[in-house]
């Protein structure tokens, strides 16, 4: 009984829109930023954590986007999803962190395939079967990674709001104040860059399975 009214409730949490949290919380219900928090915490934290390669800073920094989220709710359009606007907003912090650290140059930050292509396995090259322990997915997960941190700027981050938060074309031009067509194009030519260098990790481990 109680599994099933968890369920029930779970279900009626996202019927409510972003836009309804959002005026319910500016009329006082708390419980109201709570579950925007619980909507999108898991996403915006996964994509900060692998921009910035720092738990206990992604940490920090997920705790100001949702500060700056209830900061902002006064003036915020409720007619929209908060999606795009919550990852501007942890990709700025993330940039503000980075440039802090001076760890990276992202100046062209500032300035493809079907929209179902969301598989990172998708890029992996055609060739043959293989070998089983190239298939652990842990290993493939740090390699793709690897492989996306050695992107140019301007597409890393358009394949990061892609591959690791999921987020539509649309989403990702609303994010990087850049029209559709520019993160569709991007996008499109970060795949052969990410197939090369998958490529380079791959080949050798399958010749020593053939030898």
């Amino acid at each position: 009984m109680q599994v099933r009214e968890h369920t029930k409730n779970n279900l009626q949490n996202t019927e409510i829109s972003d836009g309804t949290l959002v005026k319910q919380t500016l009329a006082g219900d708390q419980s109201a930023f709570e579950m925007l928090v619980r909507r999108y915490n898991t996403p915006i934290f996964n994509f900060i954590c692998h921009l910035l390669n720092d738990y206990d800073l992604a940490c920090d920094v997920s705790q100001q986007v949702f500060t700056q989220l209830y900061i902002s709710m006064p003036t915020l359009r409720t007619g929209e999803p908060l999606k795009a606007w919550l990852f501007q907003v942890a990709r700025n912090r993330c940039l503000d962190e980075l440039r802090r650290k001076r760890a990276i140059h992202f100046s062209e930050l500032e300035s493809a395939h079907d929209e179902e292509d969301l598989s990172p396995l998708a890029i992996i090259p055609d060739g043959g079967p293989l070998p089983d322990e190239l298939a652990e997915r842990s290993d493939l997960k740090a390699k793709l990674h690897e492989a996306i941190d050695a992107l140019p700027p301007k597409f890393r981050m358009v394949v990061l709001l892609r591959y690791t938060s999921q987020l539509s074309f649309a989403e990702i031009g609303k994010t990087l104040s850049m029209p559709e067509a520019t993160a569709k194009t991007y996008f499109q030519r970060a795949r052969p860059l990410l197939r090369a260098s998958m490529a380079q990790h791959w080949q050798p481990r399958v010749a020593r399975s053939a030898s």
